[in-house]
């Protein structure tokens, strides 16, 4: 009877969840392309403004490398009307906080005001979109701090060359083979000219999605985003023909080195669909059901049980174009890196072979929907969802309707997707081995 009665509150807590997580959202264009998004919440008196641009590493000359990641930097600098140096303080001083974020696919600004300040977040954004200073003082400038972060959260940091090495190895054709942080040579050779004409094709109202989410009145903030907004020019259409990659039928093997690590780790890799796809989504419950919290499979059985391993994860790393599904762990004791990849194949295997259970599968499902919940829980969550819907996956309302995606995700799906992609001759296995030692076993 106590389970029936829990089972029936959980119903009804789900549906509460369900009804009370609608995003209530309108969106429209002005004549220049420029995609708005209003989400209005008046519950607290705090606005966000935020422009994503549909621009990423992968959209960079191949021999430019970091472009997209310089310009998160680069239209800090200043404006026509605001001064060098001055956009922080600005920023600060009225009560506000700002950042901005690139991956290979989009570049994300956002500023978090007090609603009394919505203007000045409009305007800021406006500034930037049509009066960015770009010169050489700046350039020098940034260089200097993208080299600095780079050698930060890149080279001084153990296992900080995975993602980079995994790319590598995975994509030969597409420009997702380079890294979204790029080469320093290939900052240092590009010219003023060359940061003018990569602002002037990418940084345009056609190629940018608005959003305003918080705490203010629809009619005044419409007016205030044609006065600033309708007066920037349109950008010329982008085109977008990436390579497809060839299938992989084999498995293939490499090694790369860090001078940060003494402990080896190993990384079965696998080539996935777009993060638009269904099966993507499948991949994520895969993921969670691996290696997320101490009662998943990888974890349970490598870590805790045979202590074969120190650590453990799956990650379905999905872009816009492909993705990459990781399986990582690092050896504890005698124990060699291809140990850890039977012990993670015969995982692997039991899903393809076997439904999970529904205890499993139910825990995959409160997991998710927790995640769906958290995501919409605050107005600067909102507004990121808001325009990463919009802008990659074309479809805005995904902020409301995912969720029914994977609650459709059945256990036998599970078993197919992991069929379809988690095969041994699909995959690299890379070796990411300590740089000054040699290793002895596998």
């Amino acid at each position: 009877m106590k389970k029936r009665l829990f089972s029936i509150a959980s119903l009804l807590l789900f549906g509460f969840v369900s009804q009370a997580q609608e995003v209530k959202f309108e969106e429209y264009d002005l004549d220049n392309g420029l995609h708005v998004i209003l989400h209005q919440d008046n519950s607290a008196p705090v606005v966000t403004t935020a422009v994503m641009y549909h621009v990423g590493a992968k959209d960079e000359n191949p021999e430019r490398t970091g472009f997209a990641h310089f310009f998160e930097h680069l239209l800090f600098e200043g404006t026509k009307n605001i001064d060098r140096g001055q956009w922080f303080k600005i920023v600060s001083s009225n009560g506000g906080s700002n950042n901005a974020n690139t991956t290979d696919d989009r570049t994300y600004y956002y500023e978090v005001f007090p609603s009394n300040n919505l203007q000045l977040g409009l305007w800021m954004e406006s500034e930037r979109m049509l009066h960015p200073v770009i010169n050489q003082i700046g350039v020098d400038t940034q260089n200097e701090v993208v080299k600095e972060e780079k050698r930060q959260r890149v080279d001084n940091q153990p296992y900080g060359h995975i993602i980079e090495e995994i790319k590598k190895h995975m994509f030969k054709k597409h420009p997702y083979k380079g890294t979204t942080i790029g080469k320093m040579e290939h900052l240092d050779a590009a010219t003023l000219d060359e940061f003018l004409a990569f602002n002037k094709k990418f940084y345009v109202p056609n190629n940018a999605t608005l959003v305003v989410a918080g705490d203010f009145d629809t009619a005044d903030t419409k007016k205030m985003i044609k006065d600033y907004f309708a007066a920037v020019p349109r950008g010329k259409d982008i085109e977008r023909n990436f390579p497809k990659e060839d299938p992989i039928t084999k498995e293939f093997r490499a090694k790369a080195y860090d001078q940060n690590i003494q402990i080896p780790a190993i990384i079965a890799t696998y080539r996935t669909p777009s993060f638009k796809t269904r099966d993507a989504r499948v991949l994520d419950m895969i993921s969670s059901y691996l290696s997320s919290g101490k009662s998943s499979k990888l974890y349970k059985r490598l870590v805790d049980e045979k202590k074969m391993a120190l650590a453990v994860q799956a990650v379905n790393l999905s872009q816009e174009d492909y993705g990459t599904y990781a399986l990582f762990a690092l050896p504890l004791g005698e124990n060699t890196l291809d140990d850890l990849v039977a012990e993670m194949d015969d995982e692997i295997k039991k899903l393809q072979t076997e439904l999970i259970s529904e205890k499993d599968y139910q825990k995959l499902q409160n997991k998710f929907e927790n995640n769906y919940v958290n995501s919409n829980s605050s107005v600067q969550g909102i507004a990121n969802s808001l325009a990463r819907y919009n802008v990659l996956y074309g479809d805005t309302n995904l902020i409301n309707t995912e969720i029914d995606i994977y609650r459709s995700i059945t256990r036998e799906e599970i078993r197919k997707v992991a069929n379809k992609y988690l095969k041994s001759n699909q995959r690299l296995i890379l070796e990411y081995l300590p740089a000054e030692k040699t290793q002895e076993k596998k």
